[in-house]
């Protein structure tokens, strides 16, 4: 017989609470069977994500865990280009859309190669914002019709590298950042005989929106102003480089919520564009940056987790607006260049997280202490419990936090013994927890008894680290959506907020994505001694690569999933990338691990003479440690009748 709490909730509930329609993107779905699925070319096509946790496990690759579908990469690829196809055609725009993908924002081959071979048919390129991207750039980026725009600070081997990439014929772009980049340019295009290609990045007046408003403005850290780009085009006609220049360049932020602050940017960039133009430089390509942003929450508005515009709408505002200030102005339109990485790379990678304990305040509420002798605190609260109808949950509030304060004075004064402390705190949580169900049945409540929501909630412990694997929530509060991926035609009914391994106190994540607003906690299921995965979605931008080895907890296990209709799941494991092991992230702070187990070893020896340990014992001893070295270096969880045990 099914429970009351089964029997009244259904998959496609769980399916709005956690909001897989408004953020999937068409991509992310529960089956009626309570399981997450993923689309990954969003063609019907699905794959149930605990299929691919288990066949992991079996494999050895236990969460914490990245999955990377790599068929939902190539969707978006294809989907960026495809969309500004689109619009080109739509518009009568005689330009060509020539994007590059940022390599800053996902690194690792798997993403890059991918991405390439994606590309292929649309001459999508790579930017690079450093001298190792620009040495991934010139080996992966093969041919010579896609492009390769190179940003950041640049010395001079930086645009040698730039210029031997010219004379193997690849069409790469020094976008001068800094005024004082421009006269190295010239110097070393003169003494390798190499003619450059050229851009200026504009600091645009347009003001930034979202947690990258900075990017913009006279306080930008990259770009010329109005003046020095003018100092600039001096310095190429002197130098006789005039035809150098191709391109104008703006970036006004990563995850850009607003469309409006895209279209006023795209006008200013243009209107510099036509008026170097008309300059008589030849010019040729418009480079609109990033920004394309993730609907992280699935509102669909300006809040900086969100966007309030599809992929869709961003490339025809890009194309019209841009077509709209050249015609004006009787210049021939240019090629258009995105740095789009975010919004092609995000989706495509999740975090799977096992949860394996919980830290609460229930579990002590109906085990009230019970003191020899109660103090009158203690009276008070066990009598505002039981007159409870009399007050509002407000008053109540407010008069229990009173008391538990005035128990808490007394016991620093010595006037409360430990017993008696215990109760007045059992009696204010369970006071709390009774103003907290009576503010589910009523309409409007104060924010002081909202906040009791989250006074109130669990935190559940999750095999992983924030730092290593979140980095942004952490640094930048980016929000991210988690669901459970199984158990979802259960009723979720324990509010939590999800706290890390790491032996700091930000190891946490307490902030979640609402279609309102922040949620200071989310609604899970009841743990029951079985695995409960949650996974966190939208991770495949910067958080692979930007990981923080706090507490040395390393790199995560990996796998990397493509569909395949001949599989009995409808996908096989293409690639497996073991987590680090502990060898490595201490190699990795400048310790040899032989020599750490040799000195263990001289210790066992010691206490071995002393006595302190037997020989058999020793040996067992110096065997465990050195096993740890090629151990993992999460948490190895294991079941024992029910329960979970931490094994380390």
């Amino acid at each position: 017989m099914k429970s009351k709490s089964t029997a009244s909730w259904s998959a496609a509930q769980s399916e709005e609470l956690y909001g897989f329609k408004r953020w999937g993107a068409g991509h992310f779905s529960v089956d009626p069977a309570g399981f997450v699925n993923v689309q990954p070319q969003a063609d019907g096509r699905a794959i149930r994500l605990m299929d691919v946790v288990q066949e992991a496990t079996g494999m050895g690759l236990i969460a914490p865990l990245v999955i990377r579908f790599q068929d939902l990469l190539r969707h978006r690829v294809v989907q960026l280009n495809e969309l500004f196809r689109k619009a080109i055609k739509e518009e009568g725009y005689k330009g060509d859309y020539r994007g590059v993908f940022p390599i800053k924002v996902n690194q690792l081959r798997e993403v890059v190669e991918e991405v390439i071979s994606s590309g292929k048919d649309y001459h999508y390129g790579l930017e690079a914002g450093s001298k190792p991207e620009l040495m991934i750039a010139l080996a992966m980026n093969e041919g010579g019709q896609r492009l390769i725009i190179c940003n950041g600070y640049k010395d001079h081997d930086y645009i040698r590298l730039a210029l031997l990439g010219r004379k193997l014929g690849k069409k790469i772009i020094l976008v001068v950042e800094q005024l004082s980049e421009l006269d190295e340019i010239i110097r070393l295009a003169e003494e390798t005989g190499v003619k450059p290609l050229l851009g200026l990045r504009a600091k645009l007046q347009t003001r930034g929106e979202g947690k990258w408003a900075t990017s913009t403005g006279d306080n930008a850290k990259f770009g010329l102003n109005t003046a020095e780009i003018l100092f600039a085009v001096e310095k190429l006609k002197q130098a006789r480089l005039k035809s150098a220049l191709r391109l104008v360049h703006f970036h006004i932020g990563s995850q850009v919520p607003n469309i409006l602050t895209i279209k006023n940017a795209v006008v200013e960039a243009a209107r510099f564009y036509c008026q170097l133009a008309q300059m008589g430089f030849p010019m040729g390509y418009l480079d609109v940056g990033g920004g394309l942003g993730i609907d992280y929450d699935g509102s669909r508005t300006n809040f900086e987790s969100s966007t309030n515009y599809s992929m869709d709408e961003y490339a025809r505002d890009v194309v019209h607006n841009i077509k709209e200030i050249c015609v004006d102005a009787g210049v021939p339109v240019p090629d258009i260049v995105s740095e789009s990485g975010r919004a092609v790379v995000a989706p495509h990678s999740m975090l799977v997280v096992e949860v394996f304990e919980r830290i609460n305040k229930r579990e002590s509420l109906g085990q009230q202490q019970r003191p020899r002798e109660k103090h009158k605190v203690v009276t008070d609260l066990e009598a505002m419990l039981a007159n409870k109808p009399k007050l509002g949950g407000l008053e109540r509030y407010h008069d229990a936090v009173q008391k538990k304060e005035e128990a808490l004075s007394l016991f620093n004064l010595g006037y409360l013994d430990l017993e008696n402390r215990a109760a007045a705190e059992q009696l204010f949580w369970q006071i709390c927890e009774e103003i907290g169900r009576e503010t589910d049945r009523t309409g409007y409540v104060p924010e002081e008894l909202r906040d009791l929501k989250r006074l109130l909630a669990d935190q559940y412990i999750g095999n992983f680290s924030v730092f290593q694997s979140l980095l942004d929530h952490w640094a930048l509060k980016q929000l991210f959506p988690i669901a459970p991926l199984h158990r979802l035609k259960e009723r979720p009914t324990v509010n939590a907020t999800l706290a890390d391994i790491t032996c700091d106190s930000d190891g946490k994540i307490s902030s979640f994505i609402d279609l309102q607003d922040v949620k200071d906690y989310i609604t899970l299921h009841p743990l029951n001694g079985k695995p409960y995965y949650l996974g966190i979605f939208l991770t495949g931008a910067y958080q692979d690569i930007m990981g923080d080895l706090h507490n040395l907890f390393g790199r995560v296990n990996e796998v990397h999933v493509f569909l395949e209709d001949d599989e009995p799941n409808g996908f096989y494991v293409e690639e497996t990338i073991p987590g680090n092991v502990m060898s490595e992230v201490i190699e990795g702070v400048q310790y040899q691990w032989e020599e750490l187990c040799r000195r263990m070893k001289q210790q066992i020896d010691h206490a071995t003479k002393k006595d302190l340990v037997k020989p058999r014992e020793g040996v067992r001893l110096l065997e465990f440690y050195e096993e740890q070295m090629r151990a993992k270096t999460y948490l190895n969880i294991e079941r024992n009748g029910g329960r979970r045990k931490k094994k380390g």
